[in-house]
């Protein structure tokens, strides 16, 4: 699938030149009898050359970019093609329904699911509708109602990750925001059904850890998962968010370091050129990995599922203490 959007990141940008001049040489060859077709051929070769050899040498700032891509697919667009049926669910039945948070109840390959993530949206007018995907705590509320509705009706959760961070603002506290997300936390070690989480772009923080407590964590291969954007930390560090670079290297945020840290169980590779690029090989991918997964956690017994799921955050980090000795 060609790309879906003119938005080029700054590295990108030789791609975009050549990717230019083809399609001028193309506009020519059809206002002249020149056989251009070997030359067109040519370029297109190195402009995946090129890709390859871009995308695999990024730097976390670079990887950071593209888990922001705005035309990288958000939530529903997996959902949507993922899914055979889809029926999204509102409502945390105590007065909201935040649109930062969906969910819903759907099939894939005739296996019943319940489906829920963060949506971002796409246009200015999107974005401040769904509050750029930052959950309000009657969006973490839902999530739970929604949650437990699986868990009633044995459906296995698929959640997808795509947040810079839980809403931060003053309405957000007033209405228990840190409660909201810790009960989240709890309740979704109790859940008896399998849940598999899939970092799909940004995850941030506790917005990102809401829907997070999963028995087996995927994370596209340019996607970051972080306890705080490298502008923020870099603020808090240096107070000066123009560090952020320096700070995204040292939190050791992108998928392939935190699945050598333990903290992602999978790495999900993306096309040369990013799931924006190539959304359709992403939902591929995505599927293949969900339904493989999806069927040995079901093998598993009731307490078995909770005890891994359990044992597997308690094994994340870890303390090193010395011993000192101290004469009498």
């Amino acid at each position: 699938m060609a790309r879906a959007s003119q938005h080029v990141l700054d590295f990108e940008r030789p791609l975009a030149d050549l990717e230019a001049k083809i399609q001028q040489i193309r506009l020519d060859s059809e206002n002249s009898d020149l056989d251009v077709s070997q030359q067109m051929e040519e370029l297109q070769q190195l402009v995946a050359k090129r890709r390859q050899e871009i995308y695999a040498h990024l730097t976390p700032s670079q990887v950071i970019q593209v888990a922001r891509h705005p035309q990288r697919p958000n939530t529903l667009n997996y959902i949507e093609n993922l899914c055979d049926t889809w029926y999204e669910l509102h409502g945390d039945r105590c007065g909201s329904d935040d649109a930062a948070l969906v969910g819903g109840v759907g099939t894939i390959e005739g296996v019943p699911l319940l489906l829920m993530g963060h949506q971002k949206g796409r246009d200015t007018k999107e974005k401040m509708a769904r509050n750029f995907g930052m959950a309000s705590p009657g969006g973490y509320r839902k999530a739970l109602r929604l949650m437990r509705h699986g868990d009633r009706f044995h459906l296995p959760l698929l959640m997808f990750i795509d947040t810079s961070g839980a809403y931060a603002g003053l309405k957000a506290e007033e209405q228990g925001q840190g409660e909201a997300i810790a009960a989240n936390l709890r309740e979704m070690f109790a859940l008896r059904v399998p849940i598999i989480g899939c970092v799909i772009g940004e995850g941030g923080s506790g917005g990102a850890l809401g829907i997070g407590i999963v028995d087996h964590l995927m994370m596209f291969e340019h996607s970051i998962y972080t306890v705080a954007s490298p502008e923020a930390c870099a603020a808090i560090l240096w107070r000066d968010a123009k560090r952020a670079a320096e700070a995204a290297q040292a939190l050791q945020i992108t998928a392939q370091q935190l699945r050598t840290l333990g903290l992602a169980d999978e790495v999900i590779p993306e096309p040369p050129g990013g799931n924006h690029t190539f959304p359709k090989q992403a939902v591929a991918a995505l599927k293949q990995a969900v339904l493989g997964h999806l069927e040995a956690l079901q093998a598993l017994g009731t307490e078995e599922l909770l005890e891994r799921r359990y044992e597997k955050f308690r094994r994340m980090g870890q303390v090193l203490e010395t011993s000192s000795h101290v004469d009498p």
